[in-house]
């Protein structure tokens, strides 16, 4: 490799990150290749490829644990260094369900939990929109997580989790003394209206359990949960949402 520049961006059209070597071998999990490169003085660890995507970034997206690791252990590599989308490692690593390198990112002091996309999404908001129960548990126990941070739709986790029907997701946010369940998005839909709107029967139970979800809140339309489960016909969240008497007559 003498007289080589290791840290060669490769931009040919059919390399469309433009990644280093140390980038490529990182994406790949070539656990070898990139504690050889390490050990070179003239490496630049942190060097982002064409899209801002650094070995790390990369590395935690593919779920590749060892090259994570490696990595993490340098005082060059900024494990909260985000790509042109915003995207950092831990966000990247909730978003494809990767528990083992969220594991390894959320515990450090120096990542930010609540560090948000060009979208707004932060690392809860994708592993909850996912379904990635598991990681929003993990992302949970991080002090300083905020699960009430909106999006640029002005969606929450809890939102996107109602919205998606992930029953698990949605109780255990609820299970937060910070949580605010009845918090609407730029339209003014709340996760309650989105879940009856989407027809998820067993979460609009679990919305109708508690005392601070408004039912009959209504959109900036003027929807509420019930109009908006009877436009597109959910029969089991419209017998849930109906006032008593209304149920018993339509039985009737």
């Amino acid at each position: 490799m003498e007289g080589g520049d290791i840290n060669y961006e490769d931009s040919m059209d059919d390399t469309p990150m433009g990644d280093t070597p140390l980038g490529w071998a990182a994406g790949n999990g070539h656990e070898a290749v990139v504690k050889l490169l390490l050990g070179r003085a003239d490496i630049s660890p942190d060097k982002p490829g064409e899209y801002g995507q650094t070995p790390l970034i990369l590395a935690a997206f593919y779920g590749h644990e060892g090259v994570v690791k490696m990595l993490l252990g340098r005082d060059d590599v900024n494990p909260n260094k985000s790509d042109e989308d915003g995207q950092t490692p831990l966000s990247l690593a909730a978003c494809k369900g990767h528990e083992r390198v969220v594991e390894m990112l959320r515990g450090r002091s120096d990542v930010d939990p609540n560090k948000s996309d060009v979208d707004g999404q932060t690392p809860l908001s994708l592993a909850a929109r996912k379904g990635h129960e598991r990681v929003v548990e993990m992302l949970l126990r991080r002090d300083g997580v905020n699960p009430n941070y909106s999006d640029e739709r002005g969606q929450t986790p809890l939102f996107r989790a109602a919205y998606r029907g992930y029953e698990g997701i949605v109780k255990m946010l609820l299970g937060r003394d910070d949580i605010n369940p009845d918090k609407p998005d730029n339209r003014g839909k709340t996760p309650l209206s989105c879940a009856a709107e989407n027809g998820r029967a067993g979460v609009v139970e679990i919305f109708l359990g508690r005392d601070d979800v408004n039912p009959d809140r209504p959109d900036h339309r003027g929807q509420t949960p019930l109009s908006c489960a009877t436009s597109y016909g959910h029969t089991r969240v419209i017998a849930l949402l109906q006032p008593p008497a209304a149920a018993t007559q339509s039985t009737g």
